[in-house]
């Protein structure tokens, strides 16, 4: 087996793995067992960040999925496609960050897992509540409304975070089995940011 069809293995692999999460997104449409509150979107980015070895791939194909399941999520939700808002750029600017704070991981291990896992719900705490960039509907644009902001957003990024260690658990775990198993799924080039 050549190289290449080695690496587009790999690949393929990976992408399979980060749209069966991304799915999860939609299965529990309708709220039924409270699970909807975690999801993979972080898991996913650090994921990507972490395995591709083509940095343009790790910025793409989660940040690609991702905007899809919105747009899937949105049409469920609102029964119209909903692109993109003001609000929800500095969502995708912290996958952004996300992927690249995957990009850390020399090593995949549980410490490593969680420890970016934590910087990526704090990156994006602090991002997606910057009233000043998004609008701020409901905060006032100063300090104070930041802060009120910050606040109120800690339930969901307490979402994020169990989400993040679930799906991360999945996957990092879920590849990392399969790369024992199967020599194909190994990368010949080490890990690195």
């Amino acid at each position: 087996m050549s190289i290449q069809q080695k690496i587009n293995i790999r690949n393929s692999v990976l992408i399979l793995m980060i749209i069966a999460a991304a799915a999860t997104r939609l299965l529990n449409i309708n709220h039924i067992s409270g699970w909807t509150t975690y999801t993979p979107v972080g898991a996913i980015s650090l994921f990507g960040g972490t395995y591709f070895s083509d940095k343009w791939k790790a910025y793409l194909v989660p940040l690609v999925i991702l905007f899809i399941s919105d747009l899937a999520l949105n049409y469920m939700y609102f029964h119209k496609f909903v692109w993109m808002d003001s609000e929800s750029i500095m969502v995708y600017v912290s996958f952004v960050m996300m992927v690249y704070i995957g990009s850390y991981i020399n090593k995949v291990s549980v410490a490593n897992v969680l420890a970016v896992s934590l910087v990526s719900v704090l990156v994006h705490w602090l991002l997606t509540d910057l009233p000043w960039l998004h609008g701020g509907a409901l905060y006032s644009k100063s300090l104070l409304g930041y802060g009120e902001a910050l606040v109120a957003a800690l339930p969901f990024e307490k979402s994020l975070l169990v989400g993040n260690l679930i799906f991360g658990a999945v996957l990092y775990g879920g590849f990392e089995l399969a790369k024992r198993k199967y020599a194909v799924l190994q990368n010949n080039k080490p890990m690195t940011a």
